[in-house]
């Protein structure tokens, strides 16, 4: 495979960011001069494990992304009955739980949590941002911070979806719709806290607020609170769940969320920038990927002669 000079870059930066040997550089150049030039013929003949082969995200964001998950559904499923109290479905909801005072105790505290989860997940990236920033590790392109990459990733993969280009952009560890998925969510986060905030401390933000403006700012909490939870549930149930767990090649469901691992085959298809480090930063990625490049699947994938076979490879006798 010859890599684009924005991919070279990339690997180029790992090695030297990793204090990569020469040794190791040769190893790692020649499996990446192997692999065939189709991306599509490399992620479609590898194996993965559907539980996950490659790092993706510590213990922390997943404890976080738990805790974000479990109480933004116990909020919406809190808060709605509250909002709709007098409804004929919400009435027996709020019983069950003990009355509508009890109903808005349980959904305060999930509130909580949840700012709780928010403040853990700003101490954890800016922590972790802080210490590779010491070790000079950082690497801008590895972060969910917009760049004008994005863009181009996402005029790229709307050509390659609209059947213009034959493979998908090279992108990385987190692609344009993953950081749009973010920020939305921390958007829509902050207008939660802030709605929900004016809700039980009406004189906190009358005190900073002009007086003419108070109830304004009251009535617009009020009717922001509820419909950015409903936009928030929708987006999650029909764009998040699909995007990470019902589309081809994820259906039924990705466990990155709990076991911090993604595919093989997803890291190469959507985050191939990420696989190059992961080449880098793995051992171990090096060896298996090296003993796929000699499978009889691969050889038989490169027949055509979009791939230089490895030095020393054998095709594995079939079976």
């Amino acid at each position: 495979m010859k890599l684009s000079a924005e991919a070279q870059a990339v690997l180029d930066r790992s090695m030297r960011q990793n204090n990569t040997s020469d040794t190791e550089r040769q190893e790692i150049l020649s499996l990446v001069a192997a692999m065939p030039d189709s991306r599509v013929a490399l992620y479609t003949n590898v194996d993965s494990n559907p539980i996950g082969d490659l790092p993706r995200f510590s213990m922390h964001i997943r404890i976080q992304h738990m805790l974000t998950f479990v109480t933004f559904l116990m909020l919406a499923f809190t808060g709605l009955p509250i909002l709709f109290l007098d409804a004929i479905w919400a009435e027996p909801f709020n019983a069950f739980l003990g009355g509508l005072s009890v109903t808005r105790i349980i959904h305060r505290v999930l509130a909580v949590i949840m700012i709780f989860a928010m403040v853990y997940h700003f101490a954890t990236i800016t922590g972790g941002t802080l210490h590779r920033l010491a070790r000079r590790r950082f690497d801008i392109q590895r972060t969910v911070i917009p760049l004008l990459k994005d863009i181009r990733d996402f005029k790229e993969d709307i050509l390659y979806f609209s059947g213009k280009r034959d493979q998908r952009p090279e992108m990385d560890k987190f692609m344009y719709k993953q950081k749009i998925h973010y920020y939305a969510a921390a958007f829509g986060n902050m207008v939660m806290v802030a709605s929900g905030s004016a809700f039980l401390f009406p004189e906190v933000w009358a005190a900073f607020i002009p007086s003419q403006y108070v109830a304004h700012f009251q009535e617009l909490m009020r009717l922001s609170h509820p419909h950015e939870a409903l936009l928030a549930l929708l987006v999650i149930a029909f764009w998040h769940w699909y995007n990470v767990h019902l589309a081809p090649g994820r259906f039924p469901m990705q466990w990155t969320f709990l076991t911090g691992k993604i595919t093989r085959e997803h890291q190469i298809e959507e985050h191939f920038l990420e696989y190059l480090r992961n080449l880098v930063e793995l051992p171990k990625e090096r060896r298996i990927l090296k003993e796929q490049l000699q499978s009889e699947r691969m050889q038989h994938a490169m027949s055509a002669g979009v791939g230089a076979p490895i030095e020393g490879a054998q095709p594995e006798s079939g079976t």
